[in-house]
């Protein structure tokens, strides 16, 4: 937490961005996100990270153990770790006192780096085709307006601005891309800005997961972007699921499960693994029979033919969807046998249909703790809700979101090794 390099994170989600930056020695001067259930898992995470510096982790395991409520855990630490993550929106009108909460944060620090991306449906190619008006007028277009705003009180060296690849095509009612209108205002905030689109499974991360990063830096300087290195381990899929115990739909929970040996090296090396602290969150949601025999048909064919489903090919009596003419893999295994999975959205907190679990005994979709795992995100991160019990659809949801850790690491590491 004595990092030497101070960040503060926009629109941070259950913190996947923010994550990677503290793993690459960033330290956090504050998080700010809407979503109240994504703010106590923050708070929760800041909480961890200040325990851990301080060698106190056992008091963590307690809490994951049950042992203590949240709010008796929050106690532990300082109160200025608990104020280091602001429950806000983001607006013209909430930016004062969002101002005034960050400031005391800073203790006379400088901030170094401004992180963070805005909510992504307005930008989604995905979004834009499901909205009637393609998303035109959507208040989450501007959001860059309002992250402009904290480089020009701030001043940090660099920021950092994360988004789905929609945003290269989405254009605005005039017909003009909203890239080019972000990089013209960071422009005038005394900001050159360069823009890549970087996978994730180039990056340790089983999973395909594009996403544009742009990256500014303050001054006239170009061809500085922090390319990070490369990793292609040789491992599948299978490395998220091994070690993980068998549930069945329904079975399972939020609490603690005892995780069997695990014999490779991917966990550790992707800073996914803490033998010390309890798994949490391997719950397994309900499902209908009629499901059920879906997922047997969709494992079945995978395992024989390497096959997907197409879901005008199911049996009459399990087709129940009335759109025959998109969407018709909206029922899909995660191979184990791959070097990475399909995208992971924030869908999976609605359903599981598009994650099921590759062994057919198990039959299920995957758990939250498994969605996380295919996020990066370390076993010792704990998924809150708005109240004090946990809940799955919102560990779901704010997992689905974020962004993969992994891949954030390896930004950081790479911004901290070029900065100047």
């Amino acid at each position: 937490m004595n990092g030497r390099l101070n960040f503060l994170s926009l629109f941070a989600g259950a913190g996947g961005l923010s994550e990677g930056f503290i793993q690459a020695g960033f330290r956090p001067v504050a998080l700010i996100e809407s979503d109240p259930a994504a703010c106590f898992t923050l708070r929760t995470r800041m909480a961890y990270h200040w325990l851990k510096a301080e060698g106190q982790t056992e008091v963590y395991a307690d809490y994951l153990n049950g042992g203590q409520s949240r709010s008796d855990f929050y106690g532990h630490v300082p109160e200025q770790i608990i104020k280091s993550v602001i429950n806000a929106e983001i607006n013209a009108e909430s930016l004062p006192e969002i101002f005034q909460q960050v400031d005391p944060l800073l203790e006379d620090r400088k901030l170094d780096l401004v992180i963070g991306g805005p909510p992504c449906q307005a930008y989604s190619i995905v979004g834009r085709s499901r909205a009637l008006n393609r998303m035109k007028g959507d208040k989450r277009n501007y959001l860059f307006i309002y992250y402009a705003e904290f480089l020009k009180r701030y001043k940090p060296l660099y920021f950092l601005f994360e988004n789905v690849t929609g945003l290269l095509s989405a254009k605005d009612e005039n017909g003009n891309h909203y890239i080019d209108a972000m990089k013209k205002l960071f422009h005038e905030c005394g900001y050159e800005t360069e823009a890549k689109t970087l996978s994730a499974e180039d990056y340790g991360v089983l999973q395909r997961r594009k996403r544009i990063i742009l990256v500014g830096k303050k001054g006239k300087t170009t061809d500085f972007y922090p390319m990070p290195d490369e990793w292609k381990p040789d491992v599948l899929v299978s490395e998220i699921f091994n070690d993980l115990p068998s549930v069945a739909a329904g079975e399972g929970g939020p609490g603690p499960c005892h995780t069997k040996p695990y014999q490779g090296t991917w966990q550790h090396k992707a800073n996914v693994r803490n033998d010390d602290i309890p798994v949490t969150w391997h719950q397994a949601r309900p499902n209908t029979d009629q499901d059920l025999e879906i997922y047997r048909t969709v494992v079945d064919l995978w395992n024989s033919k390497k096959t997907r489903l197409n879901y005008n090919s199911l049996q009459d009596n399990l087709k129940t969807h009335r759109n025959r003419n998109s969407f018709l893999d909206r029922f899909k295994v995660v191979a184990s046998d791959l070097p990475f999975s399909h995208t992971l959205v924030a869908h999976i907190a609605k359903d599981g249909h598009y994650y099921i679990h590759p062994d057919i005994t198990q039959n299920r979709s995957i758990t939250p703790r498994e969605a996380a795992r295919l996020q990066t995100f370390p076993d010792d991160y704990f998924f809150e809700s708005n109240s004090g019990a946990p809940k799955r659809t919102p560990a779901f949801h704010q997992i689905g979101n974020a962004v993969p850790v992994l891949l954030a690491r390896k930004i950081a590491d790479k911004l901290q090794e070029v900065w100047r």
